[in-house]
């Protein structure tokens, strides 16, 4: 408990330190951000793993290693806008009933699967790189198949959810 007290006093003292004030808004907006490249910096080692998976197979479609690249950029981006949707968008799922249906539910949904498959692909991936195992080419189609499913679910999701118009109650 007095720990507690004490980084709660050295917060406050340091946030009103002199005329140096940070807007909360900002400071939150800025953690957001952090947030979100964290997100895409996950979803790029998750396409590193997948892409490495793919071209360690020698296979005709993935000889190059542009291959990792790509594999590694669609992460980024599909992770940056899928899974961390808007919290205006998520309130108005909370608060609709099955009469109001909007379609937030869906999009949710949408970007859960999305998720749940790219996880799904690099993890195989992950254990197939680690256990050095190889395998018919239809598990690798699996893989891929999860992966640019996956992504796709989840820039679809976050797309969708960003250019969703949400009503302002007025009361």
């Amino acid at each position: 408990m007095k720990l507690s007290n004490e980084i709660y006093s050295a917060f406050s003292l340091t946030r009103h330190a002199g005329n140096f004030r940070i807007a909360r808004s900002s400071l939150i907006k800025s953690a957001h951000l952090l947030e979100r490249i964290g997100l895409a910096a996950v979803g790029a080692t998750c396409g590193l793993y997948v892409g490495a998976t793919l071209l360690r197979q020698k296979g005709e479609l993935f000889e190059s290693g542009w291959i990792v690249l790509l594999t590694m950029l669609y992460g980024a981006v599909s992770f940056y806008v899928g899974i961390d949707l808007s919290r205006t968008f998520a309130r108005t799922s909370i608060s609709s009933t099955a009469e109001e249906y909007n379609g937030s539910d869906a999009v949710e949904v949408m970007s859960a699967a999305g998720t749940f498959s790219a996880a799904i692909a690099a993890a195989l991936s992950v254990s197939i790189l680690v256990l050095d195992q190889s395998l018919p080419n239809g598990v690798l189609v699996f893989v891929a198949g999860c992966w640019m499913v996956g992504s796709s679910l989840q820039v679809a999701a976050g797309t969708i959810a960003r250019s969703y118009e949400v009503p302002v109650d007025k009361e």
